[in-house]
């Protein structure tokens, strides 16, 4: 019978390369101070040092994992690296609009045929992230903290509850949480009636 009960999902926090600003997937940018200041939050916040710490292997989630799982040791999950974006890698929303505005509003269209040019396919993305979840949730743990990428957590949070984030969510350093009910359904939030969890 699985164990894991609840997943605290944290996005990384902001990057030298200026994950606010710009499409990071593949490229392998690292931590800046503030995000840094974003995940000691992170930390302070948890009530308790996880069961779990999970990250993918790009210095911006594994880095951020070590803050904000305070210390604990890191697992790394290969597939649960950022979707990579190919030649709009490193980008601006506004630059990728400025090169190609003809695939930019298929982007923003969500039209479902949109790939990301000379990137990873999605169905592939999507593919891979699930096989990293179907390992996570096979893990002998109770709890798990996830230090991660906006597209990784986006898709899990879909796999597992069915239901899409808003398009903007989560953003830099937010968190949110996942809580299995006793029928092995998944919903975002926790209850009070629940043993103590990671999240305050």
């Amino acid at each position: 019978m699985a164990k894991l009960r609840q997943l605290v999902l944290v996005r990384h926090g902001e990057t030298d390369g200026e994950s606010s600003q710009r499409f990071h997937g593949s490229a392998d940018v690292d931590l800046s101070a503030e995000g840094r200041a974003q995940m000691a939050r992170v930390a302070a916040g948890l009530v308790r040092v996880p069961d779990l710490v999970v990250a993918s292997p790009l210095r911006r989630s594994w880095r951020a994992a070590a803050i904000a799982g305070k210390g604990a040791p890191v697992r790394l999950e290969l597939d649960f690296r950022e979707i990579d974006f190919g030649r709009w890698e490193g980008l601006t929303k506004a630059e990728i609009q400025a090169r190609d505005p003809v695939l930019f509003e298929d982007w923003q269209r969500r039209t479902p045929a949109f790939e990301f040019p000379g990137g990873e396919l999605r169905g592939g993305f999507r593919e891979r992230v699930q096989r990293g979840l179907d390992r996570l949730l096979a893990a002998d743990a109770r709890d798990a903290l996830l230090v991660l990428h906006k597209g990784v957590i986006r898709t899990i949070v879909e796999t597992l509850t069915g239901e899409a984030l808003p398009p903007d969510e989560p953003a830099l350093g937010e968190q949110l949480v996942l809580t299995r009910n006793p029928d092995g359904t998944w919903y975002r939030g926790q209850h009070s009636s629940n043993p103590p969890g990671l999240a305050a």
